[in-house]
């Protein structure tokens, strides 16, 4: 209806990487938010950890490791991505999010 059957695929990876950086990266809650706005998907995940998310290596400098892709990922295939910190229920913590588009 609004388009978005093309961004299934990459919304669903980088939806994961969000969300499983979330769990694996905090002992508390964690949360996935996506919300649609004319001609930009956000996707973005809510954890209890207040540390800086760490920043994406480059995709061709991680070869066969087994973890560190996540951010690298969302960075290879978002339109932008970015990181906020949050104050929930009292708990500090941290909103990582990326958004998809028409030239995403």
């Amino acid at each position: 209806m609004h388009g978005l059957i093309g961004m299934v695929d990459t919304a669903e990876l980088l939806a994961t990487e969000l969300v499983g950086n979330a769990v694996r990266h905090t002992d508390g809650p964690a949360a996935l938010r996506v919300s649609w706005a004319p001609d930009t998907l956000r996707i973005g995940a809510w954890d209890a950890n207040p540390e800086l998310p760490e920043l994406p290596r480059e995709l061709t400098a991680i070869g066969d490791l087994e973890d560190g892709r996540g951010l690298a990922l969302v960075a290879a295939c978002a339109k932008q991505w970015g990181w906020q910190p949050l104050f929930r229920g009292g708990r500090q913590g941290k909103y990582v999010w990326c958004e998809l588009g028409g030239a995403a």
